[in-house]
């Protein structure tokens, strides 16, 4: 494969698009069986090519660091044994799956003797952009392919070999399956000019699913001429309610934020009740700069913490993706939610309470993608939820919210059952 193909950009997004939709007619008309056998096949052989994939990913490890790429972006972009094993089981998982094409979401009789019903059909061509993290690559070509789908997906440069590399595992399963490979495509350019070419695929592809940072999603919304589901930002929040337990709430916290900081649904923002702040506030702050965090916090939370420094407005509208939290006290629950409202980015957000009423309301007042009680928001993921996996984590409330896994991959279309049946 080479880095840039022989003809011009413009006219190799055309032909790879094209081939897509051709490849996605055959795969909507595929039995489950070849699905699950193809899917098979392609966690075995990435586990059997475990040291190519290596080899691919070394070369882009060796180019970020070069970059001067942070300790977390980098720790994104590595293909370590163990997270080739998890993409593998990922896609074990997705095999497994229920099917969701061909089901019959709904059938009523109406009158004049006819069935009216609805069917989950595949959504057809899934264009995904996105950077870093290529697991991604494995995941997105597993889900959309279960669901019926082709895909054509283009990384980012900076994990460009493994991208090619897991491509490349990934197709020839495929096509060993009796399957169109072009069912599966990455683009093999990092011209910056195949994005903009890959936007205007309005008659090949049908949807767009961009995964990244601020500028990579507003350059995809504003020029894509195809519909978008957006993976936003993740500016996460715990709420530690004022009767929460201290000691579930340190827990709770300190695996939000360390466990994998670079991850969209690592906690960016602590919220702390000012009732329990005099005792809660120092301690978990101890807690999480012992674990290398650097703290920025309200002028409450500075006075408690000397190692904090002051947060500003956009310390709070900022998704860190590093060892970097907010802590802000809060007068109470009002005040806590008025704080999610305004500078969460509908993700995922975590009240921590002993309180029934206080765990009710919070899920019935904060609208995220996942609103959870008691709880890490590093469960929020399609593997954890039992999707398999996900393609991202919606936060647009259409036509997915939340992560989307096989059936968020899908659409409906009505069926009619009659008997000679006319409009009268």
């Amino acid at each position: 494969m080479t880095d840039r193909p022989p003809e011009t950009t413009a006219t190799y997004i055309q032909r790879i698009c094209r081939q897509a939709r051709l490849a996605s007619r055959t795969v909507a008309a595929l039995d489950s069986e070849i699905k699950t056998a193809a899917l098979s096949a392609m966690a075995q052989r990435l586990k059997e090519s475990r040291m190519q994939l290596q080899e691919a990913n070394a070369r882009d490890i060796e180019g970020a660091r070069e970059r001067g790429l942070s300790a977390a972006m980098v720790d994104r972009l590595a293909l370590t044994d163990t997270r080739i094993e998890q993409m593998a089981a990922g896609i074990d998982e997705i095999a497994l799956l229920r099917d969701p094409v061909g089901e019959v979401v709904s059938q009523w009789r109406r009158p004049g003797g006819f069935e009216v019903g609805q069917v989950r059909i595949p959504l057809g061509v899934i264009g995904m952009i996105y950077e870093s993290r290529p697991n991604v690559t494995a995941d997105a070509s597993a889900l959309c392919f279960k669901a019926g789908n082709a895909t054509v997906l283009r990384g980012g440069s900076e994990a460009f070999h493994s991208n090619l590399a897991i491509a490349t595992v990934i197709r020839a399963a495929i096509s060993e399956s009796g399957v169109d490979p072009n069912a599966v495509q990455v683009l093999e350019t990092t011209d910056r000019e195949a994005i903009g070419e890959l936007l205007k695929q309005v008659d090949s592809i049908d949807l767009i699913i961009p995964r990244g940072g601020k500028g990579l999603i507003k350059k995809v919304t504003e020029e894509s001429r195809i519909p978008v589901i957006k993976h936003y930002e993740g500016i996460c929040h715990v709420y530690v309610h004022s009767e929460a337990d201290l000691e579930m709430a340190v827990r709770i916290a300190v695996n939000a934020k360390v466990q994998r900081p670079s991850t969209c649904n690592a906690m960016e923002t602590l919220l702390v009740d000012e009732k329990v702040a005099d005792v809660f506030v120092p301690r978990i702050a101890r807690e999480l700069i012992n674990q290398g965090v650097q703290i920025y916090g309200c002028p409450e939370t500075v006075s408690r913490v000397s190692d904090a420094d002051p947060a500003t407005e956009e310390s709070f509208r900022t998704e860190y993706l590093d060892l970097t939290c907010n802590i802000r006290v809060v007068e109470g629950f009002d005040q806590a939610v008025a704080h999610i409202q305004e500078f969460g980015s509908n993700h995922t957000d975590v009240i921590v309470t002993n309180s029934i009423e206080a765990a009710r309301r919070f899920l019935r007042v904060v609208n995220s993608s996942s609103v959870m009680v008691n709880a890490s928001s590093r469960l929020a993921d399609g593997g954890v939820y039992g999707l398999g996996a996900e393609i991202g984590i919606s936060t647009d409330k259409l036509h997915a919210y939340g992560p989307m896994g096989v059936t968020e991959l899908t659409t409906k279309k009505f069926f009619v059952l009659g008997d000679g049946t006319l409009r009268t």
